[in-house]
């Protein structure tokens, strides 16, 4: 196979700084303008900074195998260089060279109008790559960072058993995965739906794969400070919500599947009433806002109470269900049984003891996920929620952020679970919204 040029965009290296060795045996190019981007975000103390810190010092490593302008060998065979972009103007006089954006893509096109290999412009920034492509030049997202539409797990599958293997499962409790099917591969926590075969079927049962074999739920009766879940796909996330052994949780589904409120209420019922955790702990990334809140006018809490209000607003709701309690939002907080905090404020810090959601969790890139995960403490639980078909970062999509990224990695992991929801449950106004708009 004829060997290509990959040029990379400056959100590659931002991504993911090891992409550099992706390419197999191809010849890798970064432009002197990737360069100065990446110098301007080092010393941001975001993911984007330390991510451009490990770009430059990957290069700085390979610098000394040998000069960049040149080419330094890569394990894969292929050859990394830096081009200046100092070279023939390629692009019209139109187009200004001021923007960082315009001298990338003017790389490329001298590169490809001056070597007889395919030159291809890597971005992960949609509009550079349609730009690239109104210029003849041919470009496409980094495709080692991603899954397949087939690698997107749900965390439940549905599988014809004879009537008899459902009586037996009722009576015994549990069923061998061989008495399922043979040629599956189940993953621990993992739900199976049961039925009998045809459209009549009425023989059905739900399940949990647990030591390798599928058994009985144990919260399917159980409602968490009140709430209830209202079909099938919440009985299960109510499932590993409750369950103490399962550390690690995703709950994947468009707004209005009740993802974040049967998070909120499974920590509500494990801090107050079991006593299993010291606290809650709710984190948004804080995305659509910018990464630094610091410009905003007023107090922390005046900051962030637009972004944090749907948490609030689930908080509310879930208590007004126990009319019983005079438990309140502001009582919580005093007794320090909940904390609502941006994501950037829990970098750096332990966490133990604490039932943690990160909410809005596939606005987080899949190294943000690995930060976090990193600094769960001992006898802490971590749930992510968030909608993969709802992105505000402009680099990530459902495919590559870091929450379905981590539903996938982690899905063989036994103290891991993982429930996509797709039915809403708010009005049949907002369920018309969300599938037809």
């Amino acid at each position: 196979m004829a060997k290509k040029i990959f040029v990379l965009d400056t959100n590659v290296l931002l991504m993911n700084p090891r992409s550099i060795f992706s390419f197999e045996d191809n010849d890798v190019i970064i432009p002197m303008a990737v360069l100065e981007e990446i110098d301007d975000q080092k010393n941001k103390s975001s993911d984007l900074g330390y991510n451009a810190r490990e770009t430059s010092r990957l290069l700085e490593d390979l610098r000394e195998k040998g000069r960049l302008d040149e080419g330094v060998k890569l394990e894969g065979g292929g050859v990394l260089r830096v081009v200046i972009n100092g070279h023939k103007r390629e692009l019209p006089q139109n187009i200004s060279l001021d923007k960082m954006d315009n001298r990338i893509i003017n790389a490329a096109i001298h590169l490809k109008k001056n070597s007889d290999k395919e030159v291809i412009l890597v971005s992960n920034d949609i509009n550079l790559r349609l730009i690239a492509d109104a210029f003849g030049l041919k470009a496409e997202m980094h495709k080692a960072d991603r899954l397949t539409d087939e690698d997107l797990y749900t965390g439940y599958t549905q599988c014809e058993i004879s009537g008899n293997k459902i009586d037996q499962f009722y009576q015994n409790g549990n069923l061998s995965i061989e008495d399922i099917d043979s040629e599956i591969e189940f993953y621990p926590n993992e739900f199976i739906n049961l039925n009998t075969p045809g459209e009549g079927s009425k023989q059905s049962a739900l399940g949990i794969i647990e030591n390798d074999k599928l058994v009985k739920l144990r919260n399917d009766k159980r409602n968490a400070l009140g709430i209830k879940p209202l079909n099938r796909e919440q009985t299960m996330a109510m499932e590993i919500l409750l369950r103490d052994e399962v550390e690690l949780i995703t709950l994947a589904g468009k707004a209005g599947t009740g993802k974040t409120l049967l998070a909120l209420a499974a920590g509500l019922e494990k801090v107050l009433k079991e006593e299993k955790y010291n606290r809650i702990l709710v984190a948004r990334p804080v995305v659509p806002m910018g990464k630094d809140i610091g410009f905003l006018p007023g107090t922390k809490e005046d900051k962030l109470q637009p972004w944090m209000q749907p948490i609030f607003d689930n908080l509310d709701y879930i208590l007004k269900q126990n009319k019983s309690s005079d438990i309140t939002f502001n009582k919580l907080v005093e007794k320090d049984r909940i904390q609502i905090e941006p994501l950037t404020y829990i970098r750096g810090r332990s966490v133990p003891d604490q039932f943690i959601i990160i909410d809005e969790a596939q606005n987080l890139s899949k190294h943000e996920v690995k930060t976090i995960i990193t600094r769960v403490g001992k006898n802490s639980k971590i749930i992510l929620t968030g909608d993969p078909f709802q992105i505000d970062n402009p680099f990530l999509d459902k495919q590559n952020n870091g929450l379905t990224y981590l539903a996938y990695r982690l899905r063989e992991i036994d103290i891991t679970g993982h429930i996509m929801l797709e039915k809403g449950e708010r009005s049949e106004l907002a369920r018309i919204a969300s599938e037809m708009l």
